[in-house]
């Protein structure tokens, strides 16, 4: 009984570590905190953000958030939901959703892009960490700014 208790105490902590996970990178993204973002993945991490770009291992990854986002952050805001994953020991897979929210000119809210990331997440000895994620666009920007 101690064990399967343990267990689900192990599980639901890695439940809320992985949600943990994809609030940072929301939070990171959006305040332009690159190094922050970076430090979402592993050593040998991989993002491919489609028409964004794709970048291996964290310097990689800061320099194309940077080329991309520098100056425009905090203008657009990432919820990230329905999170969906699969844990296997010290490797997860996950299918989470984001909405992108941007302020117009007369700083009103715009809806400008929804979409999902499908990842490969891996336990490393600074927790869990992304090791593969692909965005994919399901409803693409339609603000000027986006």
């Amino acid at each position: 009984m101690a064990d399967a208790l343990e267990q689900r105490i192990k599980d639901l902590e890695d439940r809320l570590d992985l949600q943990q996970l994809f609030i940072d990178y929301g939070r990171y993204l959006d305040a332009g905190d690159f190094d922050g973002y970076a430090s979402c993945f592993a050593p040998d991490g991989v993002v491919n953000l489609g028409p964004v770009g794709r970048a291996e291992g964290p310097e990689e990854i800061k320099e194309l958030m940077r080329k991309t986002l520098e100056g425009r952050t905090g203008n657009s805001y990432h919820l990230i939901t329905s999170p969906l994953f699969t844990i296997d020991g010290d490797t997860a897979t996950s299918s989470v959703m984001w909405t992108v929210i941007q302020r117009d000119g007369n700083d009103q809210p715009v809806l400008t892009m929804v979409g999902r990331h499908e990842d490969e997440i891996v336990r490393t000895d600074a927790g869990w960490k992304f090791r593969r994620r692909k965005g994919l666009i399901d409803i693409p920007a339609k603000h000027p700014d986006a």
